[in-house]
């Protein structure tokens, strides 16, 4: 099978310094990294943007390779938002065939289970901070007035599987029983206006802080998000042994 410009990249580049077939790219010097970057780059933008530009019959984005900016067609963005989940599964399973053929020890299975690991969760002490300090001093989901730090969790309100960031607009505080019992699901849907309305109100404190974590958001954009998790799979509706 013919090697892609990109692969043509990388195989010269291993060559070229002598790196191990087993060597990370995070392991290079900065210096390797940013050649091997800056290779890759000029390599996407002469045979990857514009070929699929073309073969999506120029439906899904527009660019400029001068300015160096794409920019999704709206209804594109929205579907991508929709089925994000099988979106997901595919672009890894299709990147894990690629690195299995790189990687003649590993089979599909374990080089798929490597690709999803990929994006690590991230400490939420500096969220949870925030809001404390922000008045937030109640379990979201049953009210119980929160403890010390041990037993207060931050919580994915939207799940983190599903977006996969650390969004304050998407994070509340939940008791420790709340949390376990909710796990990766969405809250029924009076817990979204809720949510929307605590939004609302930190967003009228004029901190510092919250604007510059709310620079992205809308109301409008939350609502989707939730609509789009229940469509991906997140349909088994949570709520509270004891409502709010």
């Amino acid at each position: 099978m013919k090697s892609s410009e990109i692969e043509k990249v990388l195989t010269n580049f291993r060559e070229k310094y002598g790196i191990p077939d087993n060597f990370r790219f995070d392991k290079l010097s900065l210096i390797l990294q940013l050649e091997l970057v800056q290779k890759i780059k000029r390599k996407a933008k002469r045979y990857v943007i514009g070929a699929l530009y073309g073969d999506s019959r120029e439906v899904i984005y527009e660019f400029d390779l001068k300015r160096e900016y794409m920019r999704l067609n709206g209804s594109v963005y929205k579907f991508m938002l929709k089925y994000q989940k099988v979106l997901t599964y595919l672009t890894n399973y299709h990147l894990a065939l690629l690195l299995e053929k790189y990687n003649k020890a590993e089979d599909t299975v374990h080089m798929l289970m490597k690709v999803e690991n990929v994006s690590k969760r991230s400490s939420l002490d500096e969220f949870y901070h925030i809001l404390i300090s922000l008045g937030e001093n109640a379990c979201f989901y049953c009210g119980k007035t929160l403890g010390n730090r041990a037993v207060v969790h931050v919580d994915h309100f939207i799940p983190w599987s599903f977006v996969q960031a650390d969004h304050l607009w998407n994070l509340v505080l939940a008791c420790r029983n709340c949390n376990i019992s909710k796990r990766d699901q969405v809250a029924k849907p009076s817990f979204l206006n809720i949510l929307i309305e605590r939004n609302e109100r930190l967003v009228n404190l004029k901190e510092d802080i919250v604007q510059r974590k709310f620079e992205m958001y809308r109301p409008e954009k939350l609502e989707n998000l939730y609509e789009y998790s229940v469509v991906n799979g997140f349909d088994n509706l949570w709520t509270p042994n004891v409502d709010r």
